[in-house]
């Protein structure tokens, strides 16, 4: 696998009982880049977010076939240990979901579940994340208080910063400004631009113009085909597939 690529799929089927819900997915995704996948609801945008961290293993029915590389390696199979993985690789909801607990205790939540504190100060790995978030400044002088104080976009920079925390290679953005307001969007938005310098961020939206204003590279899905794939410049101006022209000047979806 190429150094510059990051997570890769070959010919990935994904099936929830007679389902099929991916359909032969082949994919690069690159490095320090935001990557964006578009498509009407239930094309399989979000089922292949959590194809890289298995969170598709928590339904029963789902099956998997193919394979899914990260650093060339394929994470497809009961050998391979799912904590590590989602450490590595983690996932940002739709809806902010801090827990109710204070602010300090969010952010070193996760690094306490994986015992990762043993040589890390928890001041600082709570101060460097919230940093790294653009959230400090505003909590700093209260990392005491309930999480659930916070307004909805400085939740989702808080369950960023619990993310952060656990030094990730790779973001997983589950259309995370869905519950948002258009000011709130715009900060989530400009705080993913500036992360993918130290991160490897793929971002499912409904927002066209979101994909179109920060990725890199665009992917749209369509009855869990990957449809076509390539950078976000060409999908908006010069795309290939006349079905992707059609969802993107709204002819369809």
């Amino acid at each position: 696998m190429r150094d510059d690529i990051k997570l890769k799929t070959i010919n990935l089927d994904l099936f929830y009982g007679k389902f099929h819900a991916l359909k032969d997915i082949n994919v690069e995704i690159k490095k320090n880049a935001i990557t964006s996948i578009i498509g009407p609801s239930g094309c399989g945008k979000s089922t292949l977010l959590r194809v890289f961290n298995r969170m598709n293993d928590l339904i029963a029915s789902a099956r998997i076939t193919g394979e899914c590389l990260i650093d060339g390696e394929n994470i497809i199979g009961s050998d391979v240990g799912l904590n590590s993985l989602r450490k590595k690789i983690g996932l940002v909801f739709q809806r902010p979901n801090p827990f109710p607990l204070s602010i300090y205790e969010n952010v070193v939540y996760g690094v306490k579940i994986h015992n990762l504190l043993k040589k890390r100060n928890p001041a600082e790995v709570v101060e460097d994340s919230l940093k790294k978030t653009g959230l400090w400044n505003d909590v700093r002088n209260k990392l005491g208080e309930s999480a659930m104080s916070l307004s909805p976009e400085q939740k989702q920079r808080l369950c960023i910063s619990r993310l952060i925390a656990m030094e990730p290679e790779v973001i997983l953005m589950d259309e995370p400004c869905s519950a948002l307001d258009p000011i709130a969007t715009a900060k989530i938005e400009e705080l993913a631009i500036e992360l993918k310098s130290r991160y490897t961020i793929v971002i499912v939206t409904h927002n066209m113009q979101q994909a179109a204003r920060i990725s890199d590279y665009t992917a749209y899905m369509l009855l869990g085909d990957l449809v076509e794939y390539d950078t976000t410049d060409n999908i908006f101006t010069r795309p290939k597939d006349k079905r992707t022209e059609d969802y993107i000047t709204g002819k369809f979806g």
